[in-house]
């Protein structure tokens, strides 16, 4: 498992599993005690689909002492899942709406990392991880092959999320305007040196501010990756495109999430067909 990956796990089980279930003896613990638990998520206001990473991870550990310790029964599966595979309703700006916000974001690095993540679709550590060598201007390519990670206060270069996470996107022109203005601001870029050598926070605090400028409602900084996977969708781009962009595993990722941006689809085949049949 990667760093963050552990780190994460840790947490969970250390914050949300420990203070209920340390103290009790793994074959003692019964489907009520696992609802019980289960209510003080929910009462703790813990978001839905965080509920259901910590309770299958408590089920994990359940069937792990079923298969290797000879535990009769993984009372957390009896008990029944609790919150949601699927985050709520995602939001995305068109590109009017990008258009409207972009100007408001005065500082250069802010406003071309944010330029990056509306027109490439990049995860945000994908952005951070970014090197001058990555980036071909001339071929108007940008090359996916890392991904930054914070651990406990640590910079952490990473591989990408998912193997098919490397790739290359072809760029706009335009925005390659805007990543060569940018790289001539720089002092003496090398071609390791991290292009955008900042944090999450810096991004996430400069979109709030130009969101308040615009008098925009803000969106979480991934939602600029959903924006494009609609842009893409709403040019028409066929779905294998979309997931090959966005470096998802694979495609059932991609129409689990964006499926329900393509509601006519049937409806433009079904009347292709008809005008065939004329």
């Amino acid at each position: 498992l990667k760093r963050t990956t552990m780190q994460n796990k840790r947490y969970l089980i250390e914050h949300r599993v420990l203070p209920f279930f340390g103290d009790l003896p793994l074959n003692e613990i019964t489907p009520a005690h696992v609802r019980k638990w289960q209510s003080q998520l929910l009462a703790d206001k813990v978001a839905p689909t965080y509920a259901k990473t910590i309770n299958n991870q408590l089920s994990a550990i359940f069937n792990y002492a079923c298969k290797y310790y000879g535990l009769g029964i993984n009372p957390a599966r009896l008990a029944g899942s609790v919150g949601k595979k699927d985050a709520q309703e995602m939001s995305f700006w068109t590109v009017e709406q990008f258009n409207q916000f972009i100007p408001h974001v005065k500082k250069l690095p802010a406003r071309t990392g944010l330029s990056v993540l509306f027109w490439t679709g990049l995860r945000i550590g994908e952005l951070l991880a970014l090197c001058p060598e990555d980036i071909d201007l001339e071929a108007r390519t940008l090359t996916v092959r890392r991904n930054f990670q914070s651990v406990e206060g640590e910079e952490v270069i990473t591989d990408p999320k998912t193997q098919r996470g490397r790739r290359v996107i072809p760029l706009p022109e335009k925005l390659c305007d805007e990543i060569r203005a940018y790289e001539n601001a720089l002092y003496d870029p090398q071609p390791d040196d991290r292009l955008f050598p900042f944090t999450k926070h810096y991004f996430r605090r400069a979109m709030l501010k130009g969101c308040a400028e615009a008098d925009m409602d803000p969106i979480r900084l991934h939602d600029l990756r959903h924006s494009h996977a609609a842009l893409l969708i709403h040019l028409g781009t066929p779905i294998l495109l979309v997931k090959e962009r966005l470096g998802h595993e694979d495609i059932q990722t991609t129409l689990r999430t964006y499926g329900h941006l393509y509601p006519t689809t049937s409806d433009e085949a079904v009347k292709k067909m008809d005008d065939l049949m004329r």
